[in-house]
């Protein structure tokens, strides 16, 4: 059964690791595939066109269709000429996965203003600029009277949910992409465009040489575990789905739960009186989620 058949989608960053996955299982499922790829390095170095050649002769060897695009998504105009290569090449646009992201890592007492800057404009803008000018394709269909199924898939990250050492800068804009897919979702349900997002746990050439992993391990941090996920929620089957972040890899699926409303104090004008009930109701809160995560995270 191919759950894409005929609709049309954009892959940031698919030229390796998980949005080369995310393009080929859409291809698989019947997408017509916008495979963009600036070709950098994993720090944000440099520019080569190939990785994302060479997804798209992948697909079309297999019987698929699929256009390559090196447009740089962090700007304006970049993240505008993604769309229109859709709209131009194959008639529209029903899928738009933000993908592309880089690392720089560094204890944030080290960090530069140009590392902080360079991993948030990727990763945050990079999200937003395309999201916007996607959104705006579809607001005018709808208008026109239209019928929009589309979606948007984010990439947030383990790391912007429980906050790894050393990644303040990646932890802070993954974070900021979980809060701007719910908040995208509430504004794009109006125009029929449902907007989730996954922290996806994988092994490709950010995260390789990290940890020593097992075998079995290593089958579980596959890239197709994810891109499965994605190709369903890029389907027609999930249009019921919208405003969730979704934590991803092949030890299961699970619906990251956002901040809540925790034990309460009365408040008081007078700092002085606060300290009993505030140590209190620390004390009855939950564990902040990187101290005390749970088992099944940490494999």
């Amino acid at each position: 059964m191919k759950l894409c058949e005929g609709r049309i989608a954009i892959v940031t960053g698919a030229g390796r690791g998980l949005g080369r996955a995310h393009a080929l299982m859409l291809a698989k499922h019947g997408a017509k595939v916008v495979v963009n790829d600036l070709g950098s390095s994993a720090d944000g170095i440099g520019q080569d066109t190939s990785p994302a050649q060479e997804v798209v002769e992948t697909i079309r060897a297999a019987g698929g269709e699929a256009v390559a695009n090196g447009a740089n998504v962090a700007t304006w105009d970049g993240a505008k000429s993604l769309i229109d290569t859709a709209v131009s090449h194959f008639g529209g646009l029903d899928i738009l996965i933000n993908n592309a992201g880089i690392l720089r890592d560094r204890m944030l007492i080290n960090m530069t203003e140009q590392e902080w800057d360079s991993v948030t404009n990727v990763h945050l803008k990079g999200t937003f600029a395309p999201t916007h000018h996607a959104a705006n394709y579809w607001r005018q269909l709808s208008k026109d009277g239209k019928k929009v199924d589309a979606r948007v898939i984010n990439t947030s990250s383990h790391s912007g949910l429980f906050c790894n050492i050393g990644q303040a800068n990646y932890a802070a804009a993954k974070a900021g992409i979980a809060a701007f897919s719910l908040v995208a979702a509430r504004e794009l349900q109006r125009y029929g465009v449902t907007v989730n997002a996954i922290a996806p746990r994988a092994t490709t050439r950010m995260t390789e040489g990290l940890v020593q992993w097992t075998p079995e391990q290593l089958e579980r941090r596959e890239p197709e575990w994810i891109a499965s996920l994605v190709t369903w929620l890029a389907s027609s089957q999930s249009s019921g789905v919208s405003g969730r972040v979704f934590e991803a890899w092949g030890y299961g699926y699970s619906v990251a739960e956002s901040w809540q409303h925790g034990p309460l104090a009365e408040a008081s004008k007078d700092p002085s009186t606060l300290g009993p009930e505030i140590t209190r109701i620390v004390g009855e809160a939950r564990k902040n989620a990187g101290i005390d995560r749970d088992t099944w995270m940490d494999i």
